[in-house]
């Protein structure tokens, strides 16, 4: 009773020191979330110009997306990971909105990343102004989607780098088909079940050059990942610091590669998996949307918050998964969790905030406590347009 007094006593002055608008961010979540949809088509809009807002305001001002806009610290550096999957998304709303700006964006973006692509095909992880400056598998592979979607939009000037991080990804994997050499230093050591999401980046690369082993070596790192999972379809070391109660954001990563791998493949298996987990998923889903930030290996909840990045990502697979099968229920849970995510969002109010996502639901969750993160829209645009379209396809 003492050490629990004490906790809160701490987290009670923690709070007082907090910015003005620290405080108040904290309040407006404690109050409750708006009845209000935005709805999907201006939450996209305003979250695509956070995003723009994002590279501009990068405390590195090098054509990267800042990390972070933080209500304690303000703008971070850029983030070379998720500005490399930033750039589908900045494509794919250019294309459908006739948006040239974002193009535009889009390709400064993969200029700046080749521009700090290690010679042997990699890419650094952590912030660009990271101490330690190693390639690291994840990061590369998240890259990579980028990387590829350069070439298909803007043609084969990127094709080269595409290759020497596609190329890098496939040489390094272990014959078992786990990636073990080019791990983070910024996560806890071990396998990582979440890096099929880095074979995703492979299956890319894939569909621009069929026949260098891509698609081979991506498929042996699901079928490896696919030996992590449990009859209940949770999934063993699939996450950056404890396996044993996982963030939905990593547990959102896996699925969505397994989801990816048998879109390329067509493979049977690899779906009836995948169900397996998404539908595991789904049982820690409230009435409400809302879907706790961390789980137990029973899917009960591990935590007192959401991680909206993971709710998105998650909704996504839904709604793939409602595609390829029919079965109502993935496109009614997902249709919930898109609609609590857009619900944390506030379409209007000052710049800095405005069609930004935050790490958890409160603000000050352990997900991005007071962190308004850049792959947090990348996945809730992905999720809201992929929704909209279902619902125009009927």
């Amino acid at each position: 009773m003492l050490t629990a007094a004490k906790t809160k006593l701490r987290e009670w002055r923690e709070q007082m020191q907090l910015p003005e608008a620290a405080k108040a961010e904290m309040a407006r979540d404690q109050a409750g979330l708006p009845q209000a949809d935005p709805g999907i088509e201006p939450v996209v809009h305003a979250a695509i110009g956070w995003l723009k807002r994002a590279q501009d305001q990068s405390a590195s001002h090098d054509g990267g997306v800042a990390r972070d806009f933080s209500l304690t610290k303000g703008w971070a550096v850029s983030y070379p990971e998720t500005t490399g999957y930033i750039i589908p998304t900045m494509i794919d709303y250019a294309n459908r909105y006739g948006d040239d700006d974002a193009r535009q964006r889009a390709r400064h973006m993969i200029d700046w990343l080749v521009a700090i692509q290690f010679p042997e095909g990699g890419f650094m992880g952590g912030r660009i102004n990271a101490d330690v400056r190693v390639p690291v598998t994840f990061n590369t592979g998240q890259i990579l989607l980028g990387l590829a979607a350069g070439v298909v939009e803007f043609g084969d000037v990127y094709r080269e780098p595409m290759r020497r991080a596609a190329d890098w990804l496939r040489d390094s994997l272990d014959p078992d088909g786990c990636w073990r050499k080019h791990a983070t230093p910024f996560a806890e050591a071990g396998d990582k079940t979440y890096e099929t999401h880095v074979a995703w980046g492979l299956f890319e690369a894939a569909r621009i050059d069929a026949d260098r082993g891509y698609a081979e070596a991506a498929l042996r790192q699901n079928r490896w990942a696919l030996t992590q999972q449990q009859a209940n379809g949770w999934l063993a070391n699939c996450c950056l610091s404890n396996p044993h109660r996982p963030l939905t954001h990593t547990l959102g990563y896996a699925l969505r590669g397994f989801m990816e791998a048998h879109r390329f493949s067509g493979d049977s298996d690899i779906l009836a998996r995948a169900i397996k987990t998404a539908d595991g998923l789904m049982t820690a889903l409230r009435d409400d949307g809302y879907l706790p930030g961390a789980l137990n290996p029973d899917w009960s909840s591990s935590a007192n918050w959401s991680c909206l990045t993971g709710e998105v990502q998650i909704a996504h697979s839904w709604l793939m998964l409602y595609e390829i099968t029919g079965d109502r229920k993935y496109f009614d849970a997902a249709a919930l969790a898109n609609r609590f995510v857009r619900r944390t969002i506030r379409i209007d109010g000052p710049a800095d905030m405005r069609g930004a996502v935050k790490g958890s639901f409160p603000v000050q969750g352990a997900y991005g406590a007071f962190q308004y993160l850049n792959w947090a829209p990348k996945f809730m645009i992905d999720a809201n347009l992929l929704e909209l379209d279902v619902r125009r396809r009927g």
